[in-house]
């Protein structure tokens, strides 16, 4: 692939890389200071006439609403009404901000039902909810059994995490972990 630069001055191949920087940088500060880009408009001077703003359309001049002289209202109105036009109103296909994300059910049960994983997860709820309901006769036949009255057992708030995945519960007493 050929470059557009222009190849360097017989000179410059001599010359070593940071004596051809240093003299280039000392150039630079030599040179005169570039002039301040005149000002498009001058503040002392008076406000220009306006169009109407109903009757702006994209294709107006809108660079007088800029004149310092000219309200604030005034140019906001100017602006709504450029912006108000249809091809700045275009929604990018590509925002991801676009969908409705308050559906309350994205994927319908059907297919939930259908999904190897959500089917591992309802077996494992299935199969939590059986061990506690199983727990609960036992400590109740228990009780009948020995001859205390049953008591009150609130449930348990969610359903507990497994235990393989669970670290091991500690003591206060001991420094050394439990088995649960």
């Amino acid at each position: 692939m050929k470059s557009d630069r222009k190849k360097p001055v017989a000179e410059e191949k001599d010359e070593a890389f940071l004596s051809r920087w240093s003299r280039k940088k000392e150039e630079v500060r030599r040179a005169p200071p570039p002039e301040p880009a005149p000002k498009s408009v001058d503040p002392q001077s008076p406000a220009p006439a306006l169009p109407p703003v109903d009757q702006l359309n994209l294709e107006s001049d809108y660079r007088a609403f800029f004149h310092p002289k000219v309200g604030e209202d005034v140019r906001r109105s100017a602006l709504k009404k450029l912006f108000s036009d249809p091809r700045f109103n275009v929604m990018d296909g590509l925002d991801v901000y676009i969908d409705d994300y308050s559906k309350t059910e994205p994927i319908p049960p059907e297919m939930l039902a259908g999904l190897r994983q959500a089917q591992n997860i309802l077996q494992w709820a299935k199969e939590d909810a059986e061990e506690r309901e199983r727990k609960e006769r036992e400590k109740e036949s228990q009780l009948r059994a020995s001859g205390e009255p049953p008591r009150a057992v609130e449930p348990p708030a969610a359903p507990a995490p497994d235990a393989s995945n669970a670290a091991p519960a500690v003591s206060p007493e001991s420094p050394e972990p439990r088995k649960s």
